[in-house]
């Protein structure tokens, strides 16, 4: 929308930077103050999401995780998150990572993206407010908190300030290089075209689409309307087009995403396009009912009033409009995601198995490192399951199996290296943002951990299957006492790995406690398989000598696996400074 209108105030190469034109208007000049206006709007909204999630990432997603109990408080929690983090896109990629772990349905999270939309409303209601002649001190100040101060909170608030006062500065720029635009016919004739809603509409979700932001479509329209060039029921329209033009936003974070993130990103276009369909009919109504609940300015006239006024009104309809859809859709979100499901349907389950993929890890979280490492934890119970599926069928394998249930088990490995290379990628990739001191110890620990757990599934792979390959090569049969202990020692040692998954994936202290304390349960369970063994050893038995090699050894590498399991379960912080060693 601001690319019309530069497009306009250039309208021929020759026309650059000339002193005059019939309007007396520098174009050069305008050019350099929207464009500039614009770059310093966006840039401090992006600065101003950036220290809003850093300050307060971590609770909202809790709250989010806690408060979504149905529909109306999800609704409520949506709106007060996304308010707060000043990013409907995050609390969607938060919704998804919920939904992917099965701690929400696809049909609750509807409810809380209806509230998300209600709460995007807030950035332009603080534009509304003029407050670009306190842009400079909101500015200063906040420079001096995020560079003058040692303490980490005070320069996340001083970004924070200092990115709320770039949006008005930038806000005041434009508005100063349009005002000439008020005498300039040609501008103020497209400008009439713009009245027509479906114009505005379109204008709006393509300018939407283009830069990402409906907040800062909105905002631009509100300078705009400062100027008096956007009467009411053109700034509704156009704030309709933002509407269908952030779900662009929405289409993107969705590619190449799990099915669950693709449903979530079509619910929001659902939502977003079906209550632009239904008010744009009622644009005058609604444009009536807001002028009668906003602010006016009688003693103002013309152009004036509409400067006084519509900024604000505007804002006011954005809302109003995000407040109405939700009360008219919350009673379907089982509905919404019906449709969803059946549209997106799940991969056929031969599939799935063949795309070995990151379930959690999500890029548009990196800037909030706080939720990154939480969806690292959560990849980390993803990664762990499928080492755990390996270890509970490695026992029968090597005790009784044959070659192909032990390639089978190698196989699996390799999804297990695949989503350990993904984990660290993506850890590297966090290391690479802002971090706090504990943030950097926290992905040093889960750096740690993933590393163990990927040293657990190669000694299943690299190890164990060899020790069964081994059993069949030598015509080793396993007496059914042998079995009975070897299992024994192995059941205690999967639980122990079961343990440490939960304990890291859920900062679990009582579950990292558990995994160390299985010390001496561990070792007396290996000294009676040893001892069992050695009394075994003298056994008139045939390939006697060769049985014995592979047993020992299977009790030694399942004593390893309880090593790394144990490193796993120390890299949570228990409060006790005690080493288990």
């Amino acid at each position: 929308m601001l690319a019309l209108v530069a497009l306009i105030a250039v309208p021929t190469a020759s026309a650059w930077g000339a002193e005059a034109t019939e309007a007396g208007i520098d174009w050069g000049t305008m050019a350099m103050s929207l464009f500039g206006g614009l770059a310093l709007f966006l840039y401090g909204m992006d600065q101003m999401a950036n220290a809003l999630k850093a300050v307060a990432g971590e609770r909202m997603k809790d709250i989010l995780a806690r408060l979504t109990t149905n529909r109306f408080m999800g609704a409520v929690t949506g709106a007060f998150v996304t308010a707060v983090i000043n990013s409907s896109s995050v609390t969607t990629v938060l919704l998804v990572g919920f939904i992917s772990a099965g701690l929400m349905s696809l049909a609750q999270s509807v409810g809380v993206i209806m509230g998300a939309n209600i709460g995007s409303t807030v950035t332009a209601q603080l534009i509304a407010f003029k407050v670009t002649k306190a842009a400079l001190l909101m500015i200063g100040v906040g420079f001096t908190m995020l560079f003058a101060s040692k303490t980490e909170r005070i320069q996340q608030y001083g970004g924070m300030l200092m990115g709320l006062g770039l949006v008005f500065f930038g806000m005041g720029v434009m508005s100063d290089g349009m005002a000439p635009l008020r005498s300039y016919q040609p501008f103020l004739d497209v400008m009439a075209h713009m009245q027509s809603p479906l114009v505005g509409i379109a204008v709006a979700a393509a300018f939407t689409g283009l830069i990402q932001s409906s907040a800062a479509t909105t905002g631009i329209v509100i300078v705009m309307a400062s100027q008096g060039f956007v009467n009411l029921p053109t700034g509704i329209a156009l704030a309709f087009g933002a509407n269908i033009g952030t779900c662009v936003t929405a289409l993107l974070a969705a590619i190449g995403k799990p099915r669950e993130a693709v449903r979530a990103a079509l619910v929001h276009i659902m939502f977003n396009v079906a209550g632009v369909i239904i008010w744009v009919a009622f644009i005058g109504q609604l444009a009536d009912f807001v002028e009668w609940i906003s602010p006016k300015h009688p003693e103002l006239a013309g152009s004036a009033r509409l400067a006084a006024e519509v900024p604000r009104q505007i804002a006011n309809a954005h809302t109003l409009f995000n407040v109405a859809n939700t009360l008219l859709f919350i009673g379907l979100t089982t509905q919404f995601a019906r449709v969803a499901e059946w549209l997106i349907p799940d991969r056929p389950l031969g599939e799935e198995m063949l795309v070995v993929r990151a379930k959690y890890l999500d890029e548009d979280l990196l800037a909030t490192p706080s939720l990154a490492l939480d969806r690292v934890r959560l990849e980390a119970l993803h990664m762990g399951e499928r080492v755990e599926e390996m270890l509970a069928r490695i026992m029968p394998a090597i005790l009784s199996g044959n070659r192909e249930t032990l390639r089978e088990i190698e196989r699996m490995d390799d999804a297990v290296d695949t989503l350990h290379a993904q984990v660290i990628a993506y850890l590297a990739k966090i290391s690479r943002q802002s971090l706090t001191e504990a943030q950097t110890s926290e992905l040093i620990r889960l750096m740690d951990a993933v590393n163990d757990l990927e040293n657990i599934g190669d000694i299943i792979e690299t190890n164990l299957i060899v020790l069964g390959n081994e059993r069949i090569d030598a015509g080793v049969s396993i007496s059914q006492p042998t079995r009975e202990v070897l299992s024994e020692l192995h059941a205690a040692v999967t639980r122990s790995v079961e343990a440490a998954v939960h304990a890291v994936a859920q900062r679990n202290e009582l579950a990292a406690r558990n995994v160390t304390s299985m010390k001496q349960e561990i070792s007396r369970i290996a000294d009676s398989a040893a001892v069992h063994q050695a009394r075994r050893l003298v056994a008139e038995e045939p390939n006697r000598i060769p049985a014995y090699t592979i047993e020992i050894d299977i009790i030694e590498k399942l004593k390893r696996i309880y090593y790394f399991a144990k490193r796993m379960a120390k890299t949570v912080p228990t409060g006790d400074s005690s080493e288990v060693l």
